[in-house]
């Protein structure tokens, strides 16, 4: 069960991205970054390298916060992404008026990739279109998620929000391409909704999760986006351009965001690759929280085998903090809250190469961001 907080989100996104604290001219990256229109593509900001660096620039399309359409809501933000050698496109004109929608996401990559073909463009042969971020804050979260299957998208980047519907969830199973979220913690209005995605991606999907305690606003106010406008550039410099030094901050068990102030979960993630080659003579399970409410919830493990036949199973399920087990059914528990190790039932074990099997757990607290690991038991 979600909360339906769109209201809530589009409300406190526009107070608090209203007044933009003062950058340092151009963002700290090599490249003086300001932002620019044009006739092409109306209703949208373009921040771009003041000179145009000798490498093409991947591309970065962004939903303000609340839907705004002003395209300066996070301009700090969005310009220290811009001096780091890319090309970033916020939906809405300069200070202007309204409300957004997902559809100018897509505007935007299609104006790019004309723009980087038209002979005579300031950007023919500029941009990398092999390379496309989708991201979006709050309400632009959402935007974000509703074009992230466009073929064209190489990742997906959610800021501070969450689906309001499991009616959405579909939004979720039609992701191929990795996913990061940065969320402003448990004061975070989006931060149950953004976790309950996270216990539903896809299996084998590539993923990170960073939470920041600092609510809902984020940074993208201070100075060249203050910690989110950091990690943003490292994750694009990794994801976009293959800095895989960059990717460190991300990826394995001593990543570089693990030993912060940041709290970290990762999914399949790996500096080379993403998924490691699947281990067919083992299994996969999917968790997915089926209801939630104050206090409490109801999630699923699916569990699946491999191409070959299993005779057993064993889950490690990695609960969040502060959630705990009261009852489970279709298997067998060692432990109750913490990683939890869940084998099957006599009457559940043996499964067929592609054969699936379920187990249902009830407990306290918050089940968004359980994590699900199988081997053959």
């Amino acid at each position: 069960m979600r909360r339906a907080v769109l209201g809530l989100l589009t409300a406190a996104a526009v107070v608090l991205g209203a007044a933009p604290a003062q950058a340092a001219v151009g963002g700290s990256g090599p490249y003086l970054a300001d932002y620019e229109t044009s006739a092409g593509l109306p209703n949208h900001t373009i921040y771009r390298p003041q000179t145009m660096p000798a490498d093409r620039l991947p591309l970065f399309v962004w939903g303000n916060g609340g839907c705004s359409a002003n395209g300066l809501s996070q301009n700090n933000f969005l310009r220290e992404i811009a001096s780091h050698g890319f090309l970033a496109i916020a939906n809405g004109g300069p200070n202007a008026s309204g409300s957004t929608n997902s559809a100018m996401l897509t505007q935007s990559i299609d104006w790019a990739v004309a723009e980087n073909s038209r002979t005579g463009s300031k950007y023919y042969g500029k941009i990398d279109t092999s390379k496309i971020a989708v991201g979006g804050f709050s309400c632009g979260g959402l935007e974000a998620y509703a074009v992230s299957n466009d073929p064209r998208v190489t990742t997906t980047t959610i800021f501070s929000s969450g689906l309001l519907n499991d009616a959405d969830d579909y939004q979720l199973r039609r992701l191929t391409k990795p996913i990061a979220y940065f969320v402003g913690g448990p004061s975070d209005i989006a931060y149950p909704n953004a976790m309950d995605d996270w216990g539903k991606l896809p299996a084998g999907l590539p993923a990170f999760m960073g939470n920041l305690n600092v609510g809902h606003g984020g940074t993208y106010d201070q100075a060249n986006g203050g910690e989110f406008g950091r990690v943003a550039v490292l994750y694009l410099k990794w994801r976009l351009k293959g800095d895989t030094t960059a990717g460190r901050n991300f990826a394995g068990a001593d990543c570089g965001l693990c030993r912060s102030q940041w709290q970290v979960q990762q999914k399949n993630l790996t500096l080379d690759g993403d998924t490691p080659p699947p281990d067919d003579s083992t299994c996969s399970a999917v968790y997915a929280v089926q209801d939630q409410w104050s206090g409490g919830f109801v999630a699923t493990v699916t569990v699946t085998a491999g191409a070959s036949a299993m005779s057993g199973w064993r889950v490690a399920l990695g609960l969040p903090g502060g959630a705990s087990i009261s009852s489970l059914w279709n298997g067998v528990a060692t432990g109750t809250s913490g990683t939890v190790t869940v084998t099957n039932q006599s009457y559940n074990g043996r499964l067929a190469a592609g054969q699936s099997t379920t187990f249902g757990l009830q407990g306290t607290g918050n089940g968004g961001g359980a994590t699900a690991t199988c081997t053959g038991g």
